[in-house]
């Protein structure tokens, strides 16, 4: 008996270019998996509550159709307390989304074709997922597991800005301009860092801090160019804070996998953090503005099976030693 596959398409993804251009993926999907389901979202949501759906029926693939919050909505329908639904259910990726962060660290071709021969001919590789615990804006508790980065500080402000004119043109183009309206006035934050239980801490006044199971975010800005997907351990990048004259000057390194060489960037690692602020600080998780400090997030190892073409580097990596004390 062959596979059991289901694609959850987001037809709004990069601005209802996803929606296009399904009849022209759908077929050729079909020419290489064979028949498969197709579900179709409608709402914020409601891609996760699909995949769960669709893995509790017993379906072996899950193709992931659209961008990095469509990735994010059906990896949270994998897990039920923070543990996989059934082990053995695996995730595809077909990237047609505007930001593609995510994209970019798996190193899943944009070519739809290379990309559907991954998800039939592929090796599936247990990645990471990370989980956060923040306030949501309704000042209750919120949760939500996630496959590339998290950050707060600046991101969270701007991640509620980035969808704009702009981003019709580019992903990149609109979080670039959110950036920069932010920056215009964004003051920085006082913020207490927690790492790991070994009384590692931090006061810092950050401009932002990226959390990465993932590298990219931002449209293509490379916050944690170490995170390794299958290593165990978050990547927290932490950025002090620069006025916009800094930021101007800095730009092309802060969206570069140089960032580390700035005097005010900053890399750790560890399998929790903690984030505390005495004024309001906004955060994003997967690119979507949740909620605000405190936060926790902690690394669940190697919660789910993506489909990743056999020649990846990522094959190669995860065997990286304990954080550094």
């Amino acid at each position: 008996m062959g596979r059991r596959i289901a694609a959850i398409v987001n037809p709004y993804a990069a601005n209802g270019r996803a929606g296009k251009l399904w009849p022209n993926i759908a077929q050729p999907l079909r020419d290489r998996l064979g028949e498969f389901t197709v579900r179709f979202t409608d709402s914020a949501g409601h891609a996760t509550r699909i995949a769960r759906e669709l893995i509790e029926s017993s379906f072996d693939l899950i193709v992931a159709v659209g961008g990095d919050g469509t990735v994010s909505e059906v990896v949270n329908g994998f897990l039920r307390d923070d543990e996989p639904i059934r082990p053995e259910a695996q995730l595809g990726i077909l990237p047609v989304g505007t930001g593609s962060d995510f994209q970019r660290t798996t190193g899943i071709p944009s070519d739809l074709d290379a990309a559907i021969e991954i998800l039939a001919a592929g090796k599936p590789l247990a990645i990471d997922v990370g989980k956060a615990r923040f306030v949501a804006p309704d000042g209750q508790a919120g949760e939500r597991h996630f496959v590339n980065l998290a950050s707060f500080g600046m991101g969270g402000a701007v991640a509620a800005g980035a969808k704009n004119l702009l981003t019709a043109v580019s992903g990149q183009a609109g979080f670039f301009w959110a950036t920069l309206k932010t920056l215009a006035t964004f003051g920085g934050r006082h913020v207490e860092l927690g790492l790991d239980d070994d009384n590692r801490s931090l006061s810092c006044f950050i401009l932002n801090v990226a959390v990465g199971n993932g590298r990219f975010h931002g449209g293509g800005m490379h916050p944690c160019p170490r995170a390794l997907l299958n290593d165990g351990l978050l990547d927290v990048t932490v950025i002090d804070y620069l006025n916009l004259w800094e930021v101007v000057r800095d730009i092309r390194v802060l969206y570069s996998e140089d960032v580390y060489r700035l005097p005010k960037v900053h890399h750790l690692r560890a399998r929790r953090l903690t984030a505390r602020a005495t004024r309001p600080t906004w955060i994003e998780v997967d690119g979507e503005p949740l909620g605000r400090l405190p936060l926790e997030v902690e690394v669940l190892p190697r919660r789910i099976p993506l489909l990743l073409s056999p020649s990846s580097p990522l094959f190669e990596t995860g065997n990286r030693a304990s954080p550094p004390t």
